[in-house]
């Protein structure tokens, strides 16, 4: 197999829906027949208390913090994979939350997650990573590792800073590791019927008009298949929302140069 197509999910601003968007798209790609590996790269660990691995979460090492910070458990990485109905999931740890300074200290801090998967991705369409929320050397790992990124955002006023801030970012990782990030679109998440929601979607297609633009009503499904463990295909396929996911599946497999499910390549 070809290497997978590897995506980050990140946005430095808590409270986005960064880890339900990155769930749901797996969850999508999943739909579409993608052999889907879900990096949770957070400490907090949202994505794996999310698709029910909490003992994961406080299982001793080693862990994602050893494989990211010794490099000669690097290969424990294959380990780590635990199995869940729709996707792989790399799962977080509480440990995750002192991985900051010791990624500081190291010669090649930003590296260690795309060095780490070099173990496991050729079994994979896609990896993604869902980063933390906030701009550090783990969401650096992120971001070196897939080159390409996914932007959840809210349609409030506050992401035009908070996304100035990530592209700032963005573009200091591409010139001290000689690499370009590709954006492959925009998820406007939690959209509701306001004012200030329609300016915004439009500020989003002025901001990004090379790349997609997904808008994700508010609605309470998408919690509720978040507590139960699960992408919303597998709680509830019917909910609208269910088919701007796989808006971005598609999208995506386009962008990558996957064949339509059921057509021969």
């Amino acid at each position: 197999m070809a290497e997978p197509a590897k995506i980050a999910v990140s946005n430095q601003k808590g409270g986005v829906g960064k880890t339900a968007v990155a769930i749901n798209v797996a969850g999508a790609l999943n739909q579409r027949g993608r052999d889907v590996l879900l990096v949770d790269l957070d400490p907090q660990g949202a994505a794996t208390e999310g698709l029910g691995f909490l003992e994961e979460y406080d299982a001793q090492p080693p862990s994602l913090f050893e494989v990211l910070t010794e490099p000669e458990q690097r290969e424990e990485i294959r380990d780590l994979v635990v199995e869940h109905e729709e996707m792989d999931v790399v799962p977080s740890n509480i440990d995750m939350t002192a991985a900051e300074p010791e990624l500081t200290l190291s010669r090649r801090g930003g590296e260690q997650l795309a060095l780490a998967l070099q173990e496991i991705e050729d079994t994979y369409d896609y990896i993604i990573i869902d980063c933390p929320p906030y701009l550090g050397y783990l969401t650096d790992n992120g971001l070196y590792a897939a080159q390409n990124l996914l932007i959840p955002a809210l349609a409030e006023s506050t992401s035009k800073r908070a996304l100035e801030l990530l592209f700032d970012h963005v573009e200091a990782l591409e010139l001290d590791y000689e690499i370009t990030i590709d954006e492959r679109g925009v998820v406007a998440n939690r959209v509701e019927e306001t004012n200030e929601a329609k300016e915004m979607m439009q500020w989003f297609d002025d901001a990004f008009p090379d790349v997609p633009v997904w808008e994700v009503r508010k609605r309470v499904a998408l919690q509720r298949a978040f507590s139960a463990g699960s992408s919303i295909f597998e709680y509830d396929s019917d909910l609208d929302m269910a088919d701007v996911f796989l808006e971005i599946a598609a999208s995506l497999d386009d962008q990558f140069g996957f064949a339509d499910p059921g057509v021969a390549p």
